[in-house]
């Protein structure tokens, strides 16, 4: 992977669960890391879904190699926010990961 192909930042966030004083839930999503990536659209369509319009954008996000990342994660670039389908280990040798990703509308 040539590093002048990821020119664009990216945040990576892990969903977390926790409790404040009281015993109440806390859910958010918190930064796990900002980095350099390859941010891929791929295709986008339109359809209309209990007759509101509804706008679906799949993308490939291209990163160096995180062992710890999931697909439960997911990807912030440039205010959207990309819901990881799945991670893919290029050739398994733990250098490039191709996150396949659905952008929220």
């Amino acid at each position: 992977m040539k590093a002048g192909q990821l020119d664009q930042r990216v945040t990576v966030e892990r969903f977390s669960r926790t409790e404040d004083e009281l015993g109440q839930p806390i859910e958010t999503w918190a930064p796990l890391f900002t980095c350099w990536a390859a941010v891929e659209p791929l295709t986008g369509r339109e359809y209309i879904a209990a007759q509101a319009a509804v706008s679906e954008v799949t993308a490939r996000i291209r990163m160096r190699f995180r062992p710890w990342m999931t697909a439960q994660d997911r990807v912030i670039h440039n205010g959207t926010i990309y819901m990881i389908e799945s991670l893919i280990d290029v050739r398994s040798e733990h250098r490039e990961l191709h996150l396949m990703c659905k952008a929220l509308s």
